[in-house]
């Protein structure tokens, strides 16, 4: 009995001790320029159900249930999907937007799991008639997702589909 209150208490300590050094936070970007106006690149951002035509995860699930509310290209639009197991089931709100420049928007997954990110897309001059498009988003790990993050990389996760999302991005623009 004592041996099992041993290994138990271990178990308890490194549950702990991993808690403590884990990942508190993450934060996800990605950049491309694209070949167009700000002004035109930034008006095409803003609107969520444009997200659909370079979305990489539209493409994994074309069949996607998809609902709207709300004045799209507004703050308090609202995106809801419900699909595969590679999509899941969530929703995303914009919640902000400063004109020319950035939408923000508040990205809450509800399956595979639940979680809350803030996401953006930032919109820069990049010289010659041309516009850097930064995508990212970012958030925290809470307990028990923080120990997984020790052994995880979002940035690995999600970074390639970021780069393949505005890889379309810029195809759609600028064809």
């Amino acid at each position: 009995m004592t041996t099992l209150l041993y290994i138990l208490g271990g178990i308890v300590l490194l549950l702990i001790l991993l808690a403590l050094v884990a990942p508190k936070t993450y934060d996800v970007s990605r950049s491309i320029v694209i070949n167009k106006p700000k002004s035109e690149v930034f008006e095409y951002l803003r609107f969520l159900k444009k997200q659909d035509e370079w979305s990489p995860w539209n493409k994994k699930d074309p069949d996607m249930q998809k609902e709207f509310r709300g004045t799209d290209g507004e703050v308090g639009a609202v995106s809801y999907w419900n699909g595969n197991k590679d999509v899941g089931e969530g929703e995303q709100e914009i919640t902000k937007i400063v004109e020319g420049e950035r939408v923000e928007s508040e990205l809450r997954f509800l399956k595979p799991w639940k979680s809350t990110s803030d996401a953006y897309m930032v919109t820069e001059d990049a010289g010659n008639g041309s516009t850097r498009v930064t995508w990212g988003f970012s958030g925290n790990n809470k307990f028990p997702m923080s120990i997984m993050m020790l052994f995880m990389s979002m940035d690995k996760m999600i970074g390639k589909d970021f780069e393949e999302g505005l890889a379309n991005l810029k195809a759609k623009l600028e064809g």
